[in-house]
């Protein structure tokens, strides 16, 4: 797994608890076709045991987008929300997927680092997604755990509220790390989402990857048909567990996803 740590000299990626040598970025590996990823990797490889804190798996520069509306959960959630239905079921079923613009890399939060819900919004919830990482080229070369932290009144007084919903400080947490894989891999990891308040669950729920109506590759396809992404991509494929619509994420809980084998789990900020 390829995971991203400050260290003394600065952020610095590290590969299966090694550090990766100083000059690796996903900027690189993203420069390279994808059949050469295991290359790059054994050539950048040290034996020195990597340690810091853990940041977010993505450069300061890489771009974050997402998806919405991928799974008939979703669609369902974003219909009862809004004044304006007809969107979100014509988005489900139409021909172009919802893309949006989530964060650049530096606007991530790590795993263990707090998220935040708006303080200008009354009904807010984690998103918890599967990441997928392209290189250049937009082919999948791995996944992470993603949180799209949302804000549901302010996209459901009206969609074209959106941005606002979905892009601010904290609104998006990815992590522990990078698992290297094909699209193949990922065919049927399971997500998993807990919340925790005061000690106690007060929410959990889990789905599959396998409940998403459009394919990994059709959303890459989408996202890179007229955008280049020198430095690769992280693409967040949508949300596929929503809460009821009397939750809402308070400062202080635990937000705790899986998504296959990775755990990321964020406090949300006071």
């Amino acid at each position: 797994m390829l995971t991203r740590h400050l260290s003394e000299s600065g952020p610095r990626w590290a590969l299966d608890g090694a550090w990766l040598s100083a000059s690796f970025s996903l900027r690189l590996l993203a420069s390279v076709p994808g059949a050469a990823t295991a290359g790059l990797l054994d050539a950048c490889k040290t034996d020195i045991e990597a340690s810091g804190a853990l940041l977010a798996p993505v450069d300061d520069d890489t771009e974050v987008w997402a998806s919405g509306v991928t799974y008939l959960r979703s669609r369902e959630a974003r219909m009862q929300e809004s004044d304006t239905a007809d969107i979100y079921d014509k988005v489900y079923a139409g021909e172009r997927p919802e893309l949006f613009f989530k964060c650049a890399g530096w606007r991530a939060c790590a795993d263990g680092a707090p998220i935040r819900v708006r303080t200008d919004a009354s009904w807010n919830v984690p998103e918890p997604e599967l990441a997928i990482v392209a290189n250049a080229a937009g082919e999948i070369i791995g996944y992470t755990a993603g949180n799209d932290v949302s804000s549901r009144d302010i996209e459901g007084a009206n969609p074209l509220y959106l941005p606002q919903a979905k892009v601010y400080n904290g609104s998006c947490a990815l992590g522990p790390g990078i698992v290297l894989c094909d699209a193949d891999a990922m065919r049927a990891l399971h997500i998993e989402l807990a919340i925790e308040r005061d000690g106690e669950e007060v929410f959990h729920a889990t789905t599959s990857i396998t409940q998403m109506k459009r394919s990994l590759e059709e959303l890459i396809e989408c996202l890179y048909l007229e955008l280049s992404m020198p430095g690769g991509s992280v693409l967040l494929t949508g949300a596929g567990i929503v809460p009821a619509d009397d939750f809402t994420l308070t400062p202080g809980d635990t937000v705790d996803i899986g998504v296959g084998a990775l755990r990321l789990t964020n406090p949300v900020a006071s």
